[in-house]
């Protein structure tokens, strides 16, 4: 990794133009085979990454439809005990997320990520025939140790595809699954819950059914279609392969040789020792927290304003309309002019936003508006911070590493959020938990500010090195650390 290029500025499609670091001119530079690998990609390896996710939110987050559709009474569950159903999910969950990203390139992306799609499936499929609240625990156990390495693994997975200033738009459109599961979900609830009386069985349960059918489908022909690398990707010729693996070494995103990028313990240690990981796993708790609180409970909080449980369903299914087309459009803006922390700061400020307006008000037209700011800044923000992480850590282990905490993070924050809208704040006002979240996007905006100004000015240090020495005075190996590696701002 010592022999990372600098990045160059401006249009991230004319990326493969720069100089290499030797000072000769980049060898692979070729604009039309350019524009078709990566629209290759974008069609074969977009959809399937973008349909796992999906369904990896959906099946986490359907609780949350099937709470309101009768699931809480009919299990005799009190606010607290959801609580915990909720917080059972994560621990498994968090605990899976490094050794998985570590176990990933191993195994082999291709047979990992299906099985895991394939063994939650299940799972949420079972969900819909327990009878107590003993075996909801159970299943969300191991949901949240079936689903634990699939967002970590799928940022890793794509940047073992993309160089890192095509990575953002491309994490946004998978993660975008996410907010298309937020509208989605609330729809196919609406529907399923008529179903209720079929096989004797409520409509909360076969919302879990149907959708962990799919699920089990869905990853048993994942397994045929995912490619496991570039060097193995069935829909490219000899020459495609040959030119992205050239422009993922030219770029950082790869080690120049395999033993760069071999397994490491050394370098899962240097991972924790990155100041940018640790500001960005602040920004991760934070960000995790607010967002599954979003995902959890919008169609709770939409019901305590006043509409019908069914009603409330679909009106849940807005904001996380408008939180799709918003977040598209900031990964377009964050790829084309290198601007992570500045798309951050700003998506997290319609948090600010947001939260303010529901705090401020009791008028439940006002508190519904506020929706569209928190939800839209959240599902903007992830994606910009998962980039953010993986554009500024390498070699491979350093970077699988870094993901990984960043996810613990996230899915800690994800834990905090199930009590605080669950059993310490109630409806309608959730005050205790909007005073919190909007704290935490506060506090956010500085943290973000701060690592702008520690990345620029590591870069600003780089730039003088490189005035002082050659790339051949350098010491190999030090990844991220070198001063031929440019932080991504």
């Amino acid at each position: 990794m010592s022999k990372t290029p600098s990045q160059s500025s401006g249009d991230p499609e004319k990326h493969g133009s720069e100089v290499s670091r030797e000072g000769s001119p980049s060898p692979v530079h070729d604009p039309a085979l350019e524009r078709k690998v990566w629209r290759k990609l974008d069609m074969w390896l977009l959809p399937v990454v973008t349909m796992f996710y999906l369904l990896n939110f959906l099946d986490r987050a359907n609780i949350g439809n099937a709470r309101i559709a009768g699931l809480q009474k009919d299990l005799k569950m009190t606010n607290k005990q959801y609580s915990i159903a909720l917080t059972v999910t994560y621990v498994p969950y968090i605990v899976a997320e490094l050794p998985s990203n570590l176990l990933l390139k191993a195994v082999g992306p291709n047979l990992m990520l299906p099985a895991m799609l394939t063994a939650w499936g299940i799972v949420t499929t079972l969900q819909g025939v327990v009878k107590s609240y003993q075996g909801l625990l159970a299943c969300r156990f191991f949901l949240g140790l079936c689903e634990g390495g699939v967002f970590p693994g799928l940022v890793l997975y794509l940047s073992f595809f993309y160089p890192r200033q095509r990575l953002q738009w491309r994490i946004s459109a998978f993660f975008s699954a996410a907010s298309i599961s937020g509208a989605f979900s609330g729809l196919l609830a609406f529907g399923i819950i008529n179903m209720k009386g079929v096989g004797g069985r409520p409509g909360w349960a076969w919302i879990f059914i149907l959708e962990g059918l799919f699920t089990v489908v869905f990853g048993a022909i994942s397994f045929l279609i995912l490619p496991g690398s570039p060097a193995t990707a069935r829909f490219f010729n000899e020459k495609e392969k040959a030119y992205v693996i050239a422009k993922l070494k030219e770029d950082g995103a790869t080690g120049k040789n395999d033993n760069v990028d071999a397994f490491s313990w050394r370098e899962v240690g240097q991972a924790f020792t990155l100041p940018q990981v640790w500001m960005l796993a602040i920004l991760f708790f934070f960000a995790g927290t607010i967002l599954y609180g979003m995902a959890y409970f919008t169609p709770s909080i939409v019901a305590s304003l006043g509409f019908t449980n069914s009603r409330a369903q679909l009106m849940s299914v807005p904001p996380f309309a408008v939180a799709f087309v918003l977040s598209m459009i900031a990964a377009y803006i964050s790829d084309r002019y290198r601007c992570r922390g500045l798309v951050s700061i700003i998506a997290t400020l319609s948090c600010v936003i947001g939260f303010s307006m529901f705090l401020g008000s009791t008028k439940h037209k006002i508190q519904y508006a506020s929706l569209f700011f928190s939800i839209p800044g959240t599902y903007v923000a992830a994606p910009t911070l998962s980039t953010w992480s993986a554009n500024n850590a390498a070699p491979h282990t350093r970077r699988a590493t870094a993901i990984a905490i960043g996810f613990i993070m996230t899915n800690s924050g994800g834990i905090l959020a199930t009590w605080l809208l669950g059993s310490l704040s109630t409806a309608p006002r959730y005050t205790l938990a909007t005073r919190v979240l909007l704290s935490f996007s506060v506090v956010s905006i500085a943290v973000a500010a701060l690592n702008v100004y520690y990345l620029w000015s590591q870069n600003k240090k780089k730039a003088e090195i490189r005035q002082r020495m050659t790339v051949d005075d350098e010491e190999p190996g030090l990844g991220d650390r070198s001063a031929w590696f440019e932080y991504a701002l």
